[in-house]
């Protein structure tokens, strides 16, 4: 590919092996393989990017994805060299991540903001120099009692799969939209079905699990 063709970079966060594929914190690995097989791109591992990448095309513009064989608290050696390597502006990076303050099921988009306690995006920052790039924030919930280690490294509960199976369709759907139509229609979009959650569990009298906007992401 020709670094000096646009290019829309989506990566993926989480945790290389298969003890950590069905993990919460591994739900940007998820989003990201399903983008890659729903639109027929296939993964090779980079080693010069310390990662596995796809490349391809959707809507006339070229796609990469990227998901980082670093384990997770070093995501951004990956991710700085991608950028670095490909010349990759920030307004074309996407980053999809597990977000412990949002509940589970619903997804948020944020242009900027401090990584809170996500170990991924604190590296990230710390390669990137900045802030400043998009993170496509996917719920994982908040644990009720014990550790956030076995939290987001341990698997979703039976009552929660059927809503991460459709969050993760859903996003896809949401990073399809931004590759096509930009950053304003995906960030409206995602948001959007956030919120449609929210009335949701309103109206059934549920609790939405882990939703302090404090700590997020």
């Amino acid at each position: 590919m020709d670094r000096e063709e646009e290019i829309r970079l989506i990566i993926g966060l989480g945790n290389p092996g298969k003890a950590y594929e069905q993990t919460r914190h591994n739900v940007g690995f998820r989003i990201v393989e399903s983008f890659a097989e729903r639109n027929g791109f296939a993964f090779r591992h980079a080693s010069h990017l310390v990662g596995e990448l796809a490349l391809g095309r959707r809507d006339g513009k070229k796609v990469m994805l990227l998901l980082p064989t670093t384990f997770m608290n070093s995501s951004g050696d990956a991710v700085g060299r991608c950028v670095s390597y490909y010349r990759v502006p920030m307004d074309q990076l996407m980053v999809v991540c597990d977000d412990i303050a949002l509940p589970v099921g619903s997804a948020r988009i944020r242009m900027k903001g401090s990584p809170g306690g996500h170990n991924g995006l604190k590296s990230i920052e710390a390669h990137l120099g900045t802030e400043h790039y998009a993170r496509f924030r996917i719920g994982v919930g908040n644990p009720e009692v014990g550790e956030l280690a076995d939290h987001v490294l341990g698997t979703f509960l039976e009552k929660e799969k059927p809503m991460i199976e459709e969050v993760i369709q859903k996003a896809v759907a949401v990073l399809e939209l931004w590759v096509s139509a930009g950053i304003a229609a995906a960030m409206q979009a995602a948001n959007a079905q956030s919120q449609e959650k929210k009335v949701s569990e309103k109206k059934s009298g549920e609790e939405p699990n882990g939703q302090n906007e404090k700590t997020s992401l």
